[in-house]
């Protein structure tokens, strides 16, 4: 996650959205990747620590509940391990709300759910 804050352009907005069986945003809104932001965002990432279950409806609805800038494309990656239990009711979500976004997953830990991943990336527009 650092790596990919470090290659932010100051052009590029982002946000973060930590999840396990609860989800919470980093900012109210994508902000612009400013050295303060991206500062912010790496103390951030740096606090997190990886337990609990693997929600992801609530944070993939919480990504996709705000309103997109016109003047991005809006990409998802996800970082997970990808063991989730309600394939079906993801990628539904999914194949419903995504619009013009993209979405790309990245398995993480010594079994992500590649069948998933794979999937929700296809189905995202995205990689996996």
């Amino acid at each position: 996650m650092i790596l990919a804050l470090d290659r932010l352009k100051p052009s590029d907005k982002f946000n973060i959205i930590w999840f396990n069986q609860m989800s919470k945003k980093l900012f109210f809104d994508s902000q612009l990747a400013t050295d303060t932001q991206i500062q912010h965002a790496k103390q951030f990432v740096s606090s997190l620590n990886a337990n609990g279950g693997t929600e992801m409806l609530p944070a993939l609805k919480r990504a996709l509940g705000t309103k997109a800038d016109p003047n991005f494309l809006r990409q998802l990656v996800f970082i997970t391990d990808g063991n989730v239990s309600n394939e079906r009711d993801l990628f539904s979500y999914i194949d419903n709300n995504l619009g013009e976004d993209r979405l790309f997953t990245v398995g993480i830990g010594s079994a992500p759910n590649s069948f998933f991943m794979k999937k929700a990336a296809k189905a995202g527009r995205g990689s996996f």
